[in-house]
Formats: C-alpha cells, sequence, structure tokens
C-alpha cells in the first residue's frame, strides 16, 4: 500500500517502503506541520547519500555535531533541528539495538494491540498518544492489526475519523485532519 502522507511522491514511497523513514516521520511530527515532519525522513535520506532508504546504523554511527549539521542544513529538516538530531540518533540507536536495525521487526512479531502499543511506548521520543497515534497509522493504512488494535489505539483507532496523520490519504484527508485539531484547539481539548 502507498501512503500519501508527506504530499510527494517521492517521499510517501519512501515511508510506504522504509519502516525506519516512517517511524523518523512519525517523530518529527512535532510542533510542525504533518506533511513537512513525513516529508522530513526522504529530506534527511536525500542528504545523506541515499533517497532510497534511511539507514539508522549511520544515524546511529554518526558523530551528534556531524548529525546536527546535516539536520539544520538550509531548509533544516525540522523547525528544532537541534533537538530533533538528537531524538532521530536515539530512536535510530534503539531500532539497532533492540530489533538489529529493523524498524519492521518492531511491528510484525506483535500477537496483540497492547503488546504493539507497548513496544512503541518504549521507542525514544514517543509518548503515550504519539504510539496510539502510530498504531492506529499501521493498522489503518498498512494493514498491520494484531488483535485488538483498534481499543489500543483509541481514540485513533476509530473508523471514519479525521483525528490524526494515521487518517491522512489524500490532501483532502490532510485538510480535514487539520481542521479537526484546529477546532479541538479552539475548544481547548488537549487530546486531539
Amino acid at each position: 500500500m502507498s501512503l500519501c502522507i508527506a504530499q510527494d511522491p517521492a517521499a510517501d514511497e519512501l515511508l510506504s517502503r522504509d519502516g525506519f523513514a516512517l517511524l523518523v516521520g512519525m517523530l518529527l511530527d512535532q510542533q510542525f506541520p504533518i506533511e513537512r515532519a513525513f516529508a522530513g525522513a526522504y529530506r534527511l535520506a536525500v542528504r545523506l547519500g541515499d533517497p532510497n532508504r534511511l539507514d539508522p546504523v549511520r544515524i546511529a554511527a554518526m558523530d551528534p555535531g556531524e548529525f546536527v549539521a546535516v539536520m539544520s542544513a538550509v531548509p533544516a529538516i525540522h523547525r528544532f533541528p537541534g533537538a530533533m538530531a538528537g531524538r532521530v540518533q536515539a530512536l535510530a540507536r534503539y531500532i539497532c539495538q533492540e530489533y538489529d536495525g529493523d524498524a519492521a521487526a518492531l511491528w510484525s512479531a506483535p500477537r496483540s494491540g497492547a503488546e504493539l502499543l507497548s513496544r512503541l511506548r518504549a521507542l525514544p521520543g514517543f509518548g503515550d498518544q504519539k504510539s496510539r497515534i502510530f498504531l492506529a497509522l499501521l493498522g489503518k493504512q498498512l494493514a498491520i492489526r494484531p488483535r485488538g488494535w483498534r481499543t489500543s489505539a483509541e481514540p485513533y483507532g476509530e473508523k471514519g475519523s479525521r483525528r490524526s496523520v494515521a487518517d491522512v490519504t489524500s490532501k483532502g484527508t490532510l485538510a480535514e485532519v487539520r481542521a479537526f485539531k484546529q477546532a479541538a484547539k479552539q475548544s481547548g481539548s488537549a487530546r486531539t
């Protein structure tokens, strides 16, 4: 299945087949527009010399200062390139240590949504909400659906919702998600 989150064919193609790129896009989705966060994974891969893969082994091994420079080069990968560089490297190191550099191994073995949610929560930079959103993204768009995944992803696993990146499948749904988030912000709802 091909994702349409970054709204850029090359970036979305990378997200669709590279589990680490997808995790990095989710990590970057913080105080930054959704499509730019997820395109950031592709832009990072290009800067590192391989637009076909975002290599966690290489990122984990990089000198932190050098990696900050890569993230900060104009245009910066994220609004907060220094802080996000540290988070991306921590995520890369974790994937290398726990999953032998294979991010997709994180979601290939769990038999339940609760187990997968627990694995996601253990990732550096992934709190409860981000983990639930990512679980919903896996279930809704990549058909990774261990038993009870919708319940574990609540409220983001809800069918037909337009509340998060898990629901972005086109420019139109991106606009709907933005409208939902704006309405939630205006009503003072902390949980979007």
